[in-house]
């Protein structure tokens, strides 16, 4: 499926520039023990930890994501993406959210891996390992993105129960400081963050993400080989 097709939400015409965010999660955080007092970081990080997932990861939901024969599986990261409406360049905490459009579901897919610094791109930017939708909900329509009630399914099963809360930093903290030092322009989505516990799939298994108000997310996991053809023939 083009990656194109990902960001389609009329009227929003995301720009695929996503920027996810690491180390969040606050459980995520202290379940790494000391291993944050190491090199490089020999300490908490004060900023947030950012990674890219680059456009050849965007795809649609329903998108059927290729696993690396070499790996077996992978980690199904369920996110609240902020969808930016307005450029956001030093802004405070408090007018944040009035540069935020809407929000949407992102499952960020990626190879299980134990760097929590700096993850390899092998890990995190394989094709099509970044599905968006299944539709931009207004601000207006979400007034607690910080409460909302987050499922992760892997055919049909519950493997996570969680929600957006519990982060270190909230949707306006996180969005006052990633602009502190980088601009994000209308179209952009930058990725609250994965809460702790992401399930893992492997090929022939399909996956849902579930969050309250903006709807569900979907996809399925194939093995190599087997996805090149099922995007042609929903080509045809």
């Amino acid at each position: 499926m083009s990656s194109l097709l990902a960001f389609s939400f009329s009227p929003y015409r995301l720009s695929g520039t996503v920027c996810g965010t690491l180390l969040n999660h606050a459980v995520a955080l202290a379940a790494l023990g000391d291993a944050v007092n190491h090199a490089p970081y020999r300490a908490t990080p004060q900023a947030p930890v950012l990674y890219l997932k680059p456009r050849n990861t965007l795809a649609a939901s329903g998108a059927a994501v290729c696993v690396p024969q070499e790996f077996g599986e992978l980690e199904i990261g369920a996110s609240l993406g902020l969808v930016i409406g307005r450029t956001a360049c030093r802004v405070s905490e408090a007018q944040a959210l009035a540069h935020v459009a809407g929000y949407v579901i992102v499952a960020d897919l990626s190879v299980p891996h134990s760097s929590f610094y700096r993850p390899s791109i092998r890990f995190k930017a394989r094709d099509g390992s970044c599905l968006v939708g299944p539709q931009v909900v207004p601000c207006g329509a979400v007034p607690e993105p910080d409460a909302l009630g987050l499922q992760v399914t892997v055919d049909g099963r519950v493997l996570q129960q969680t929600s957006t809360g519990g982060m270190r930093r909230s949707a306006a903290r996180l969005l006052a400081d990633v602009t502190e030092f980088m601009t994000l322009r209308p179209g952009d989505v930058l990725m609250l963050g994965v809460p702790a516990g992401a399930p893992r799939a492997r090929a022939g298994q399909h996956f849902a993400i579930r969050l309250e108000g903006l709807g569900e997310l979907e996809g399925s996991l194939v093995a190599e080989g087997v996805s090149e053809r099922v995007t042609k023939e929903r080509a045809a």
